[in-house]
């Protein structure tokens, strides 16, 4: 099963190398890889390394708040930042953040992962949620790293779980030290396979949720927008949460609506849906708009979300409702924002738990999307200032769903420092 394995990874370095020809993201990320062990060797070579590999960027936010704790008890360590997807590592190499080196994941070749693990000595390595790369973890377990997995999330119908995934279950076995699940389900799960080295420890994006309250949020462009009108934020949005907006725009005229969507090139397909939208980049540029008499704001620059939602009455979060997985729902929640997405979040658990205590809802369509934003908004408009509205309790379940979750960075930490002085 090995040969096969290596197999796959020379035929997706392929794929991808093809697909690079016309698709300019993973494109970068094959240059990118290209770049990896000259950052290394400029940066960490030959230093004692705390390594934190994400897929991407929702992987990034969720391993944060442990690699800065670990930081913290290993001072003298340098800090590696890994990543797999091009809108991870192209969007946080641009922040100021806690890494002392950030690169992309070589390909899993043995010779390659070699070539970049020899450069460094890692001391603690971990990996976030389920990016597994069995080569790597064999060469670090070899080198005597302790090989970790934070907010692991195993769920039915992974290779691990089908006839031909017992190779895949024993590299786990064998190279990973110790598991921490989002989930009580998703311990049951890696028991049944053998993985029996594993704590319950929650999903540490609430912890990098919790920290926004703790930081500035304000955005004075927002404020004129706003105009102390309702406003949802419609965040990382597709083309169906796209959909919503115009039918809630239509339908809710005395709404204000931001829009930010999950990738910046459909900026002018919006810009097509809404020609009356203000632009972010032109704010400063136009000396006649009145941001308040505006209805719709397109957001065309990055990282300026979780900060948007703050001022939101209303969250609608892209990716439910296809295939491409749901966006971070709990960066809305945890200000106290009621959420809406698609129905489509297999491995998103806090969905069904955020859903459970009704401080978001799922839908199938946007058509039924559209007229339960309409009917709640509506409601809410009628009852200012009297009695509490459906939409403030969802607000209030959101904010004591998010803020009622267990410090789940705190036991990671903690573990890991157990096995590691």
């Amino acid at each position: 099963m090995k040969s096969v394995y290596n197999l796959f990874v020379h035929v997706m370095i392929f794929g991808m190398k093809v697909f690079s020809l016309f698709n300019s993201k993973t494109k970068k990320g094959i240059r990118g890889r290209k770049q990896s062990v000259s950052i290394v060797t400029e940066k960490i070579q030959g230093q004692k390394v705390l390594w934190m590999h994400a897929a991407s960027l929702g992987e990034y936010e969720q391993g944060l708040p442990v690699l800065e704790k670990l930081k913290e008890q290993f001072p003298e360590h340098k800090t590696l930042v890994t990543f797999f997807s091009p809108s991870g590592y192209e969007n946080v190499k641009k922040r100021k953040q806690i890494a002392d080196a950030i690169c992309y994941l070589p390909f899993d070749r043995k010779k390659d992962v070699k070539e970049f693990v020899s450069t460094f000595e890692t001391e603690i390595f971990f990996t976030v949620k389920y990016d597994y790369w069995y080569n790597l973890l064999e060469e670090l377990k070899n080198r005597g790293t302790k090989n970790y997995v934070i907010s692991a999330l195993f769920y039915e119908h992974q290779v691990f779980f089908e006839s031909y995934g017992k190779w895949f279950a024993k590299q786990l076995q064998k190279n990973i030290d110790w598991f921490f699940h989002q989930t009580v389900k998703s311990k049951a799960l890696a028991k049944k396979i053998g993985l029996t080295n594993s704590t319950v420890s929650g999903d540490t994006r609430f912890d990098r949720v919790k920290q926004f309250l703790d930081r500035d949020n304000h955005l004075e462009f927002i404020e004129e927008f706003k105009n102390g009108q309702k406003l949802i934020v419609f965040g990382s949005s597709w083309q169906t949460e796209e959909d919503i907006a115009q039918v809630v725009a239509k339908k809710l005229p005395e709404i204000k609506i931001v829009i930010a969507p999950h990738d910046l090139q459909r900026v002018p397909h919006l810009q097509t849906l809404f020609p009356n939208a203000c632009l972010y980049s032109s704010l400063s540029d136009s000396q006649t708009l009145k941001l308040s008499d505006s209805q719709i704001l397109i957001i065309d620059s990055i990282g300026k979300l979780s900060k948007l939602y703050s001022y939101a009455d209303l969250a609608v979060v892209g990716g439910g409702f296809h295939s491409a997985g749901l966006h971070n729902i709990l960066e809305a929640a945890v200000y106290g924002v009621p959420v809406i997405f698609g129905n489509q979040y297999r491995k998103n658990p806090e969905a069904d738990a955020l859903i459970d205590a009704n401080g978001g809802k799922c839908f199938d369509d946007f058509v039924a999307a559209s007229v339960f934003i309409r009917e709640v908004i509506k409601k809410d408009v009628e009852n200012e200032g009297e009695e509490k509205s459906f939409l403030k309790q969802m607000s209030e379940n959101a904010y004591n769903f998010v803020n009622s979750q267990p410090d789940a960075t705190a036991i990671i930490v903690k573990k890991i420092l157990e096995s590691n002085i």
